[in-house]
């Protein structure tokens, strides 16, 4: 779960800089080491992605070759959003790729290490690769949302625990 965790931040990192960064003036100095920052994390999420498809197909293997799941309703609604969720934490940065690639040449740095090109240079697909990561990007946050929603009880959990260490800790501070 920790892996989730991470990953969540990361996500989250990239969706706030990427929003940010997008609504900036070009001229603000700021601006293309945002890009360079979004960049990096999104490939640093995407390893860790990979990483974690790894594992997951490693426990999977374990636990179904032993004894099968119940293939309920309910199972197949779990295994078809988390299965669309992995499919946008890919798919939203390959669009950005697209995006960045077909836009320059040489335009990916991972924390100042340059990346080769999966793309070519291409300016007729820049509005393409933009439309794509754009929107791809905002149905990843609906998607998110419905797993904030369908998981409402570990959330619940989480916030009771969140507000019990602030009370706590205000408690404290008090004393």
């Amino acid at each position: 779960m920790s892996i989730h965790w991470w990953m969540s931040i990361g996500y989250l990192i990239i969706f706030i800089t990427g929003t940010f960064m997008s609504r900036l003036p070009r001229e603000v100095f700021i601006r293309p080491s945002l890009y360079d920052f979004h960049k990096s994390m999104a490939i640093l999420v995407m390893a860790v992605l990979t990483w974690r498809i790894l594992v997951l197909l490693r426990v999977w293997w374990r636990k179904y070759t032993k004894k099968f799941p119940k293939f309920t309703p309910e199972w197949f609604q779990t295994v078809a959003l988390h299965t669309s969720l992995y499919i946008f934490m890919w798919a939203v940065p390959i669009a950005g790729f697209l995006l960045s690639n077909s836009f320059k040449s040489n335009n990916v740095k991972f924390f100042g290490i340059l990346l080769p090109d999966i793309f070519p240079k291409n300016s007729a697909m820049v509005e393409i690769g933009r439309s794509l990561h754009f929107w791809l990007a905002y149905t990843f946050l609906a998607f998110i949302i419905l797993h904030t929603i369908q998981q409402r009880k570990v959330v619940r959990s989480l916030w009771r625990k969140f507000a019990k260490l602030i009370n706590f800790q205000n408690s404290l501070s008090r004393d």
